[in-house]
């Protein structure tokens, strides 16, 4: 029984492949293969990042990936509020519900790369606005989603007499996922979202601050988020993003080989910001190392902990990953 749920059963896991790693998975075509093989894999959803550099546009692609799939669940690993008004995404949002028939999962965060945003011409605000700004359009989405009327009066939204069509397939609406590494982030991911994406601290230039990765660091996060939901925190499901994979029958051997090249400086979008010891590494929610068989028994630890059980892994490592879904399937 984890320390940090509050109920009596812990979330059944669910897989999700997709986030950054698909910047560079090359053309459009491709990417639908990619995620037809992520359903052919058991996934039981894909999820689009949301750049301006070399990917698909996420809108558009989750519209041909509706009638590309089948089961597999729909979504965003998360749109960038700064790039669309919240009443247009509403707007498109429920026109993949109703086209994918109810398989979306709607992901939004506060948006992150100045340099995109700059090279765009679109204005990159200060945190306090940006969340500010998000605050508002989760709001709004809230209830265009449900097929309601907005109107809003907020400080950087005005929406008057707009109701929401076409009617989404699911109910009351689809989910929001909110991802968020800082408190201010995860405070507001606990009082709108219904899934939260429990991601990994960063410095200022948007490197990951290795220490965060730690099993000790996540359990605070979660417990961030269940201190500013409060009675809600048993509605919302946690997921994680795995950044990395190595199968191998020594744990502790490829441990030891990953902190002697993180001594190095590798790779350029992690800061060194402490050492890790060998067991602080493999017991992270972050990293996979091991047997197949010793990996799922690390994921199980994790949900165990930290009640998190919505396990992301990005496209390049999602074959490598496959063969662990079924070691978890129904738990």
């Amino acid at each position: 029984m984890s320390s940090t749920h509050g109920s009596d059963a812990l979330r059944k896991f669910r897989f999700a492949a997709g986030g950054e790693g698909n910047a560079e998975e090359g053309g459009a075509r491709r990417f639908v293969k990619l995620a037809q093989k992520a359903e052919e894999l058991g996934y039981d959803s894909f999820m689009i990042p949301d750049h301006l550099g070399n990917q698909v546009g996420p809108i558009a692609a989750l519209g041909a990936l509706a009638v590309a799939t089948d089961k597999i669940r729909l979504g965003t690993a998360v749109l960038a509020n700064g790039f669309r008004h919240p009443a247009v995404l509403a707007k498109d949002a429920a026109t993949i519900d109703v086209l994918s028939g109810g398989r979306l999962e709607l992901g939004i965060g506060a948006g992150w790369m100045k340099e995109e945003f700059d090279k765009g011409g679109i204005a990159y605000e200060s945190p306090g606005v940006r969340i500010e700004k998000l605050e508002e359009s989760l709001q709004i989405l809230d209830t265009l989603l449900r097929g309601q009327e907005c109107t809003f009066e907020g400080k950087h939204y005005q929406v008057r007499g707009l109701k929401g069509s076409p009617r989404p397939r699911q109910g009351p609406r689809p989910p929001i996922i909110v991802g968020g590494g800082g408190p201010k982030m995860l405070a507001l991911a606990a009082k709108y979202a219904d899934i939260i994406s429990v991601a990994t601290p960063t410095n200022r230039d948007g490197r990951l601050l290795l220490s965060g990765i730690t099993m000790e660091k996540t359990i605070e996060r979660v417990e961030r988020i269940r201190e500013a939901a409060g009675e809600r925190f048993d509605e919302i499901e946690l997921n994680w993003t795995i950044t990395m994979i190595m199968i191998t029958d020594d744990r502790e051997q490829a441990a030891e080989m990953a902190i002697a090249a993180l001594d190095q400086g590798f790779p350029p979008n992690i800061e060194v910001d402490r050492k890790l010891s060998v067991e602080e590494l493999l017991n992270s929610p972050y990293l996979a190392v091991g047997t197949f068989e010793e990996i799922a028994d690390q994921i199980r630890l994790v949900r165990e902990k930290t009640s998190m059980s919505y396990v992301g892994v990005f496209p390049t490592q999602m074959e490598a990953f496959a063969p662990i879904i079924p070691l978890l399937a129904g738990e």
